[in-house]
């Protein structure tokens, strides 16, 4: 009979607990400490005569294992592997030197974010060829991993299914521990999206006695979680309402939550990418019964930074010029909804999404010509969305070269050229109706007191095949922008006496020799 092994959590119900030979389980913690703690316990609950192996990466396990006498197994094997990629790829081989592997309890320490920097396909394949592993020599492999970014690890392993029987979490959150489990599959079944309150005295984890009796938690689909700013100053409108002061407060809270509906406020521009990370987080950890709302309080928002955050996980974003009252009415119209559109496990996809050209300004003719080809050819944007392409004319008696002086882009993306006396701009992400609102932001002129003939291309396929037509326009043809004036910066005589620049005096003469005998 194959053994089954359990992890170090006293009072922990079987079905989240055991782990039975042939297969691979995997627990994040934020702390270094908290693993180390998590491993003495679970060598600690295995019976006397259980096979456990320890292996350490980068971490020197004999120093930190301590288990009284009277509990684990009478004999513990050790290894330690060094910190690098290589190692975790030839882990299975050069366990396989030391012993037979069969009916044991292998238990792996990664390093601090040992996995930070090795990519998705890489862990995918370790992933599997650990399982096959695993399943061959009938063995219970667990991977302890430590780090402080374990959001997106997560995020990452949270379609790994067929290659962990188990996936969880162990979070240190206001003075408690949180053990967040995504799956567990064992003998017993499987369990998912569990959320459970651990204690941890005198260097025991236990299952907290409010938790004991209750397998699944209670649901919560009419609690609403909002920041205090999208009330304007209202007082909560019900008991289901709990206001935070700041997002980082709410979405700490919202790790919790199953079906709440959650609601993040947006003041500026800069809050965005860390308001799509928060709401990447949740709708990965925590499903699809969440109703995930951001308020726009300011104008902040283009349409890619909307596109971003619906990408990300967000049921409805909220505009800011929509008064209280049509925020509530909008609020209340997500109650009961199943988010079921797809978000991908690295946010860095729907990062590179939205902003997949950084470039701006004056680019050379064939530059230009390739920056947008690989806009438009771009797969993951939405077709007839990527941009306008506007060619301009000069009115007579105005150079193409003294048109681009007028010309001032502020956007990443809004890139321009000229050639064939025509100035070509490409406004990545520009709706066709915000042409002209866009138009004077770039030119502190009126376009028509400048350009007199104006051509625009909107749609994919329209813009391909002007391309096609500027890729044929010769070198000759291209223009250049005019030569700036440049002044050299005069040096400053003075030099450093290890505190402060001090000018070093020069000796003048206010009279020559031949002045001075003259007078």
């Amino acid at each position: 009979m194959e053994p089954i092994f359990s992890i170090g959590i006293q009072s922990l119900w079987d079905e989240l607990r055991h782990m039975p030979a042939g297969g691979v389980w995997w627990v994040n913690t934020d702390r270094e400490e908290d693993a180390l703690s998590l491993i003495n316990q679970t060598i600690a609950a295995q019976d006397s005569a259980a096979k456990v192996a320890a292996i350490g990466m980068g971490i020197n396990l004999r120093e930190h294992l301590k288990i009284a006498r009277d509990h684990g197994p009478e004999k513990i094997q050790l290894f330690a592997m060094p910190n690098q990629e290589n190692s975790l790829h030839f882990f299975t081989r050069d366990l396989l030197c030391s012993f037979e592997p069969k009916n044991y309890l292998l238990i792996l320490v990664c390093a601090n974010n040992a996995w930070q920097n090795i990519s998705t396909p890489r862990l995918q394949q370790w992933l599997e060829k650990s399982q096959a592993w695993a399943k061959y020599h009938k063995c219970t492999l667990l991977v302890i991993n430590p780090g402080n970014n374990n959001d997106k690890q997560a995020s990452i392993l949270m379609s790994e299914y067929r290659s962990l029987f188990g996936l969880a979490s162990l979070r240190f959150r206001n003075e408690m521990h949180l053990y967040d489990v995504a799956w567990w599959c064992n003998e017993k079944g499987i369990s998912a999206r569990q959320q459970l309150v651990l204690h941890h005295e005198d260097g025991r984890w236990q299952l907290a006695q409010q938790e004991e009796t209750s397998v699944q938690p209670r649901s919560d689909e009419k609690r609403i979680l909002s920041n205090v700013t999208v009330l304007e100053g209202a007082p909560p409108l019900s008991e289901h309402w709990t206001l935070f002061k700041t997002n980082e407060a709410l979405f700490e809270e919202a790790r919790s939550s199953q079906a709440a509906t959650l609601i993040f406020a947006l003041t500026q521009n800069n809050q965005i990418e860390t308001i799509a990370r928060q709401v990447h987080t949740l709708r990965r950890q925590r499903g699809s019964g969440l109703k995930i709302i951001i308020r726009e309080s300011q104008a902040s928002l283009r349409a890619t930074d909307e596109r971003l955050l619906i990408g990300c996980g967000a049921n409805m974003v909220i505009p800011w010029n929509a008064p209280l009252s049509r925020c509530l009415t909008l609020i209340e119209s997500v109650q009961g909804q199943q988010f079921n559109r797809l978000v991908p496990e690295d946010i860095a996809t729907l990062l590179s999404m939205t902003q997949p050209l950084k470039l701006r300004g004056f680019q050379p003719w064939d530059q230009f010509c390739d920056a947008v080809s690989n806009m438009i050819n771009n797969p993951l944007l939405p077709a007839d969305g990527k941009g306008v392409l506007v060619a301009l004319r000069p009115v007579p008696g105005i150079r193409v070269e003294q048109a681009l002086t007028l010309c001032r882009p502020n956007r990443v993306g809004d890139i321009i050229s000229i050639g064939d006396n025509r100035l070509v701009l490409f406004l990545s992400f520009c709706r066709v109706n915000d042409l002209d609102t866009a138009l004077n932001h770039i030119f502190p002129l009126p376009t028509a007191d400048v350009f007199s003939n104006r051509v625009v291309w909107f749609e994919d396929n329209q813009i391909a095949a002007e391309l096609v037509q500027m890729r044929t326009l010769s070198p000759e043809a291209w223009a250049k922008p005019l030569p700036g004036s440049h002044t050299e910066k005069k040096i400053i005589n003075a030099e450093h006496d290890g505190a402060v620049w001090r000018r070093v005096p020069e000796p003048l003469r206010l009279f020559n020799d031949a002045t001075e005998r003259a007078s």
